[in-house]
């Protein structure tokens, strides 16, 4: 079982307070009290300097029983300041430095090696010979009590070397078990140390700044197993060709402070290593060497993904505009004959060959209308799509795509309606893009209200916000197709109405409405219709007037 050494030094001020120094504080007053017993109930005729020396010796340890208990930084300090001062003044009393009580003198001393630290021992050491040269001096500059009576004298001496030598003996025995401890806990720290670099997973080394090995701690990665040895060049480790970039991040480390590196090693090429170093001062460097195949496998997979994405990506957007290209051509010649032939314009036509031609035509402009969604689709996700914005009324261009909706609406028995404010509703903004907007959520609209519904379009200022709603009285949308909705190719409803249309219709509102820098919000319930708003920051706020929250109504169809 490991013991429990705490990793600060015993008797440290600001730790716990060493229970060896008040016990030592406590017996030297135990031997002195014993001593003074005796001087009291011998036949010796006491002085009142004899009994004064006495109580300097006591007053040091009375205090040091209570400086010992401090977590103060300075209490030790002052302990040993007393005990000089104690052992200074009993002596002068008692006859100076050739005097009976000369040898507390070394109280100081003892008390240090009781705090059982070296670096108080020598201070202990340094007050105790100041405390005799200043006994020398006092007795040779001043006028001292004359030294007590031989008997006296002689058991005075006797108390003083009693309690000095019990003193100072305690307090070596305190001093070298505090050293077998602070030996013992310095060796475990290191075994600890040693067995926690021994285990961690990386390789821990020590370099000088020209490459030179030092010292390694830890498990070499595959490869590595006894090529790391001290004395070997850092850059032999790698491949012949990887190693002039372990030189250069070796200068890179001197100069920059830090570097990092990776490299195939020498004893295994296939696989593959990384290097880090950091320089600790001018004379060293620290590093660790980890296995990072599997890291570098990992990135060189995430790299190809990319590479694949971006050319399937790029792909994709090339055939798709070439496609759009190639198809809209021969269909705008289409829907022209088709229209010459609906207005019978080189004269009449059966009546079958014009029904025809206006089913022709009316697929033609669907179709068109497919691949322009396409083509605006596949710029915006390659992000080559540029608004052209400028100042315009925005009730002109939804009025417009309203007129152009009311044919579709009446066809399916949809009244459509719009209420919007009877000033102008100045925007600075792209005017294909606004229509699109309002085009794409009027036909989903229509598309998913039933015979006898209503579709309300909604259009006012919010400050310097744009808000455009399109409610309808649909069949409205369940909470699953609302998390899908607004993404490229997701479509809701039935069979049918997904035939109608490619999915592009939402997805393209909300990035007209983002590059707007705007939002698009859905809100709906299964059987309660369906409600978009769409919020774009376009409106010229210098052309807005009180009267704009006045609203006037489209005519209903």
């Amino acid at each position: 079982m490991v013991e429990n050494v705490s990793t600060r030094p015993m008797g440290t001020p600001g730790g716990q307070p060493p229970r060896e120094l008040i016990w030592w504080h406590a017996t030297w007053l135990a031997v002195l009290g014993l001593g003074v017993g005796v001087l009291l109930f011998a036949p010796i005729l006491q002085t009142t300097s004899a009994m004064s020396a006495l109580a300097l010796g006591a007053a040091p340890a009375l205090a040091g029983l209570l400086l010992a208990r401090s977590r103060h930084v300075a209490a030790h300090s002052l302990i040993l300041f007393n005990w000089g001062a104690g052992g200074v003044l009993a002596a002068l009393l008692t006859g100076g430095i050739a005097g009976p009580m000369a040898v507390w003198h070394l109280a100081p001393l003892a008390a240090a090696a009781a705090m059982g630290r070296i670096d108080r021992l020598a201070m202990g050491a340094a007050i105790s010979l100041a405390a005799i040269c200043v006994s020398l001096l006092a007795g040779v500059t001043l006028s001292l009590p004359p030294p007590p009576p031989y008997d006296l004298a002689s058991g005075l001496g006797a108390v003083a070397i009693i309690t000095t030598s019990v003193g100072l003996g305690l307090a070596l025995i305190v001093l070298q078990r505090r050293v077998i401890l602070d030996t013992r806990r310095r060796a475990l720290m290191e075994a600890r140390l040693r067995e926690a670099l021994g285990d961690q997973p990386h390789l821990l080394i020590v370099a000088q700044p020209g490459g030179k090995l030092v010292t390694a701690w830890g498990n070499a990665p595959r490869g590595l197993k006894g090529q790391v040895l001290a004395g070997r060049h850092l850059s032999q480790l790698a491949t012949p060709a990887d190693r002039p970039r372990l030189e250069a991040a070796l200068r890179e480390a001197i100069v920059e402070g830090r570097s990092e590196v990776g490299f195939a090693p020498a004893g295994a090429p296939a696989l593959w290593h990384e290097l880090s170093l950091r320089r600790v001062s001018p004379q060293r460097l620290t590093g660790s060497i980890r296995d990072a195949g599997v890291q570098r496998a990992r990135e060189a997979a995430l790299d190809q993904a990319r590479v694949d994405a971006e050319t399937a990506n790029a792909g994709k957007s090339r055939f798709l505009a070439n496609m759009s290209h190639e198809l809209r051509t021969p269909l705008n010649a289409i829907m022209g004959f088709s229209d010459i032939m609906r207005q019978s314009l080189f004269g009449p036509m059966p009546e079958k060959y014009g029904e025809y031609s206006a089913l022709i035509h009316e697929s033609g402009e669907h179709l068109l209308e497919l691949i322009n969604d396409v083509l605006d689709m596949s710029k915006i996700e390659a992000e080559r799509f540029e608004l052209y914005r400028e100042e315009f009324d925005a009730r002109d261009a939804i009025s417009a795509v309203m007129r152009l909706m009311r044919g579709q609406a009446d066809r399916a028995g949809v009244s459509l309606r719009g209420l919007m404010p009877k000033e102008p509703l100045e925007v600075t903004a792209d005017r294909r893009a606004m229509k699109q907007i309002a085009l794409n959520l009027i036909s989903n609209a229509l598309k998913f209200t039933p015979k006898g519904g209503t579709v309300t379009v909604t259009a006012h200022a919010e400050g310097p916000v744009l808000e455009l709603i399109v409610a309808d009285s649909g069949v409205g949308i369940s909470a699953a197709d609302l998390q899908r909705l607004g993404k490229p190719f997701e479509q809701a409803g039935g069979a049918d109405q997904r035939a109608a249309g490619t999915g592009l219709g939402l997805s393209l509102v909300r990035a007209f409405a983002e590059l707007h820098g705007g939002e698009m919000a859905i809100e709906s319930q299964l059987g309660e219709g369906a409600t978009v708003t769409v919020r774009l920051p376009v409106m010229d706020l210098t052309a807005v007037s009180p009267e704009s929250a006045a609203v006037a109504e489209e005519p209903a169809t």
